[in-house]
């Protein structure tokens, strides 16, 4: 059998390592900035897109625990999970001193990869959610602008700076302002960084929606400097929850499904006609809904495009955009190998979810090969690795 090539994972995490912002934040901001407590915790509970409802108590169990404006984000064994068995991957506290190194320290992370098959990760934040929501939230837009940038200065120069190509890297933005997160696309754009995160619904954080023009300056700076437009699952900070009550395995079962809205309304919006070059990414949300999704895209455009709003704005089927100009991802999902056919080869991707409970680590060769056995050679390239270098505009082969 052909040796598996090794795998770009487009989709990792990482756990910002405590000095972060004190480092990189400039010294004006460093008193305002996040810091790193030791704290007592009492109860939590996850309320969806990495938001939690929590009690502290001085005599519960410790945790390090980011402290910003009225923030408090405890770090969690869930989240930083690698290195535990599965039934201990639990909602519990931690500190920095229990966490596998992999999680924080970028020499240990290429260690890890390089045990794991794989030579190319990206790596979402931890700490400032899944597109920066952290920093879009804060009142002082100042403050907030300082911190996206110390973030991003951060992932370029330490996460990945050292990492010999193994760490890719990967920025938030402004979301407040698309002029602003266009300039800091075109920012990072020159010093070699081709990826972004943006949220999956942006309406569900109080900002525009795509169709409204405005985040317009944004797009095109994207397609001008070949930078990917990610959307983690999460990414609206929200779940697809069925009631208050219900356990937390519905909405992890569901979690697809705001990628899946997210992608019709990229889908419909006539902004891939608009900016036909641009590239998005849909990360985590797993592959085998594609199939039905793209077919009733298509269904609606045919059959009831005169009365919806689309037949003067979305000339071809919506199934053409989502094979020109997106990229979906996956790490266990048998069913989306099988669709590969009806999904389209040149779009899927591969992930590691390293440090997450959906990790595959240190077991993703085995899991790669067990997915894609009975697959050709060119099919397990382009899904390991080669439609990732086209993604993320790698130097690479």
């Amino acid at each position: 059998m052909t040796e598996l090539p090794k795998i770009i994972s487009v989709d990792d995490h990482v756990v910002e390592p405590a000095h972060t912002w004190q480092t990189w934040l400039p010294a004006k901001f460093r008193d305002r900035g996040p810091r790193i407590e030791r704290r007592g915790i009492g109860e939590i509970k996850h309320v969806g897109g990495g938001k939690y409802q929590q009690t502290f108590d001085p005599d519960g169990p410790k945790a390090d625990c980011w402290v910003f404006e009225d923030i408090v984000y405890i770090h969690k064994r869930h989240v930083a999970a690698v290195g535990y068995d599965r039934d201990e991957m639990t909602m519990t506290p931690m500190t920095y001193d229990e966490m596998r190194p992999g999680c924080y320290d970028p020499k240990a992370r290429v260690e890890d990869m390089t045990l794991n098959w794989v030579d190319g990760s990206l790596c979402f934040p931890s700490f400032p959610r899944f597109c920066g929501e952290t920093f879009t939230e804060t009142a002082d837009r100042e403050l907030g602008l300082a911190c996206v940038r110390a973030y991003n200065d951060f992932m370029v120069e330490e996460w990945c700076g050292d990492s010999g190509g193994v760490l890719i890297p990967l920025i938030i933005l402004p979301l407040w302002d698309a002029e602003l997160a266009a300039a800091e696309v075109r920012r990072n754009a020159a010093r070699g960084v081709h990826a972004v995160c943006f949220s999956e619904l942006p309406t569900a954080l109080g900002l525009p929606s795509i169709h409204s023009g405005q985040w317009d300056p944004l797009f095109a700076a994207c397609e001008e400097t070949a930078t990917t437009i990610n959307m983690h699952i999460g990414s609206s900070s929200r779940e697809a929850a069925t009631s208050a009550d219900a356990p937390d395995a519905v909405a992890a079962a569901l979690s697809f499904n705001n990628s899946m809205a997210s992608m019709a309304d990229w889908l419909f919006s006539a902004k891939l006609v608009q900016f036909p070059a641009l590239r998005l990414a849909y990360s985590e949300g797993q592959i085998g809904w594609l199939p039905y999704l793209l077919e009733r895209a298509d269904t609606v455009w045919e059959e009831h495009r005169a009365w919806t709003g689309v037949r003067a704005t979305v000339p071809e089927p919506p199934s053409s955009y989502y094979r020109r100009n997106i990229f979906g991802c996956f790490f266990r999902d048998l069913h989306g190998v099988r669709s590969r056919d009806d999904i389209g080869i040149d779009t899927i991707t591969f992930e590691t979810d390293y440090p997450h409970t959906d990790s595959t680590w240190p077991h993703t060769k085995k899991v790669a090969e067990e997915h894609l056995a009975g697959l050709t050679d060119e099919e397990k390239y382009k899904i390991l690795r080669g439609n990732a270098i086209r993604m993320l505009n790698l130097d690479r082969v």
